[in-house]
């Protein structure tokens, strides 16, 4: 049985081994490549194993950026890292780190989304656990089985709802293992104590279904009770073998993203990155938007386009954003509308589902608008009635924000604040290009996938990119070193109010609402201590610290080589 023994010694981490020479080359947290250097290649038995001359890192980084840049598709540089993240991790964070804006498209979105697509074509070595509703009766015993004695951070999916792409079934696993990999290298969580794990139950996929390819369980998913019992044996396994870690639910369908949320957050500590976490950028970049207008959170209207987990997550967070600034309950209910596939919810709609009713608009204010269907209030008479301040989109509905659309909201308002949200870029509901057009250059854009900037009339516009990764490896981190046995709406208000600090249109009211990517590392630390204060302040913590800065500090894993050492008895 090998044995691994972790610690810091001076800010440097050794690391002590007993495990045979090829078991540590193959090792993608213990493996240096030529980076061992000759006292540990002596001490280790691996001369002879590797080329003559010992590499600096730098030396290294050199080598691989330049085989990087020879890749010529995304899914080819996608693979590429994948390839050196599973051979050697701190080389791929080192490499990830020298290059961020360069190297996140390629470990995150839009490319992520093309190799979950790929994934049973693409797939080349084991990283993370699949846990298959056939084995239901065996989950205690493979979480027993699990490598690793300590799990700081889980991200977990079932593949439901992969992006705006749909049902994935395990081809979604390449989202968690590409969030935990934002949550190392922007959050400096440790790659050692990270585990992506797909729940594989099955997929609608009817393309996958008759795909004999296929790498999971070829099989209609389950619903209803056996999709609830199987969830919780799992919780209930996870948490008894590592009771202090971080879930976070990922990719579920609409379904059951709420549901799951609803059912654990009060239990255990997670959160539902695609729920909290967009909501939390998402309010960081209306924040920043009107800071830099001097405008007023109280005073807005905002309109919701896409009913699901994602657009009610963010109308739950406006509206306790709003309470905080001193307005009631049902003041911010009423300046937030929320349009479905059925058009915009109210309380007279026909089909109401449990999420839309939280923010259904009351039906005696909506009959006095004049509208063709009252059971199918389109966007654009949403628009032409609420004469919106802020336009989001969470729909997966491509070119959804239409030109009449977007001028009608520009005829009510200076500098409209529009997010067309849904991921990849094909899903996007408008692209910037048009809606500076549209708007005359007084649009104020952020984007869920990355675009270049807009040039309008001689000016440059950059185009944030409202990304949950400004947000969720802080608030992991911030979780981690205070301790926290829950995962609260104020963390990530907590969290938005810091990020919306770094807004370039600050001190440029033309400027991004979003900082660059660069930024995230310092940005993700601060973060963290605003997450940390807030769960020390409600009393969540289980040990919680004296000093919450250098507990943050403490954690911070920065990708350089560890020493090796041999363990002795």
């Amino acid at each position: 049985m090998s044995e691994v023994k972790r610690t810091v010694k001076d800010g440097d981490e050794v690391v002590e081994v007993d495990m045979n020479p090829s078991d540590i080359l193959h090792d993608p947290l213990l493996n240096k490549g030529t980076g061992f250097t000759n006292e540990e290649r002596e001490e280790l038995g691996i001369v002879g194993m590797l080329p003559f001359h010992v590499s600096t890192i730098e030396e290294q980084l050199k080598r691989r950026y330049e085989n990087f840049g020879q890749r010529k598709s995304d899914i080819a540089k996608y693979s590429f890292l994948s390839a050196l993240q599973d051979r050697n991790e701190t080389l791929f964070y080192r490499l990830c780190s020298e290059h961020p804006e360069e190297m996140l498209p390629y470990i995150y979105t839009p490319t992520v989304g093309d190799a979950s697509l790929q994934f049973s074509y693409l797939y080349k070595q084991n990283r993370g656990m699949y846990i298959s509703y056939p084995h239901r009766d065996q989950i205690e015993q493979m979480v027993e089985n699990i490598p690793k004695e300590r799990v700081d951070v889980i991200v977990v999916t079932d593949g439901g709802r992969i992006l705006g792409l749909g049902d994935l079934g395990v081809g979604g696993m390449a989202i968690p293992v590409g969030k935990l990999s934002l949550y190392t290298l922007f959050g400096g969580v440790h790659p050692a104590y990270t585990l992506p794990i797909t729940l594989d139950v099955g997929t609608n996929n009817t393309s996958l279904l008759n795909d004999p390819l296929y790498l999971g369980w070829q099989h209609e998913r389950i619903e209803g009770e056996e999709y609830k019992d199987f969830v919780e044996s799992f919780v209930k396994a996870i948490t008894k073998r590592f009771p202090n870690v971080l879930i976070q639910w990922e990719d579920f369908s609409k379904q059951n993203a709420q549901p799951l949320l609803d059912r654990y957050r009060d239990r255990v500590c997670c959160f539902n990155d695609d729920i909290q976490g967009t909501a939390g950028v998402v309010m960081a970049g209306i924040f920043g938007a009107l800071k830099g207008m001097d405008a007023d959170l109280r005073e807005q209207r905002i309109v919701i386009f896409g009913a699901g987990s994602a657009g009610i997550g963010i109308a739950e967070l406006i509206k306790e954003a709003m309470k905080i600034e001193g307005v009631s309950e049902e003041e911010a209910k009423d300046k937030i509308y929320v349009l479905g596939r059925n058009g915009l919810a109210h309380t007279g709609s026909e089909k109401l589902d449990a999420l839309k009713k939280r923010f259904a608009q009351k039906e005696e204010k909506i009959q006095a608008w004049s509208v063709e269907n009252h059971q199918n209030i389109s966007l654009f008479e949403t628009v032409q009635h609420v004469k919106p301040t802020i336009l989001i989109g969470t729909s997966a509905q491509p070119d959804s924000f239409k030109e009449e659309i977007i001028r009608e909201m520009k005829k009510h308002v200076a500098r409209p604040i529009i997010f067309p949200l849904s991921n990849p870029t094909s899903k996007s509901e408008a692209l910037p290009e048009d809606l500076m057009k549209w708007t005359k250059g007084q649009a104020l854009i952020a984007t869920g996938s990355p675009f270049p900037p807009v040039e309008y009339e001689g000016k440059s516009h950059v185009i944030g990119q409202c990304n949950n990764v400004f947000i969720f490896p802080g608030v992991g981190l911030g979780v981690i070193a205070s301790t926290a046995t829950r995962v609260t709406n104020g963390m990530f208000l907590e969290a938005a109010k810091v990020l919306s600090k770094y807004a370039p249109i600050l001190n440029n009211p033309y400027a991004s609402l979003f900082p660059r990517i660069k930024e995230l590392r310092v940005i993700c630390r601060d973060v963290a201590i605003a997450v940390g204060k807030e769960a020390i302040k409600k009393g969540i913590c289980t040990t919680p610290p004296k000093d919450i800065d250098h507990a943050v500090q403490t954690n911070l894993w920065e990708p350089k080589y560890a020493t090796i050492k041999k363990l002795r008895s």
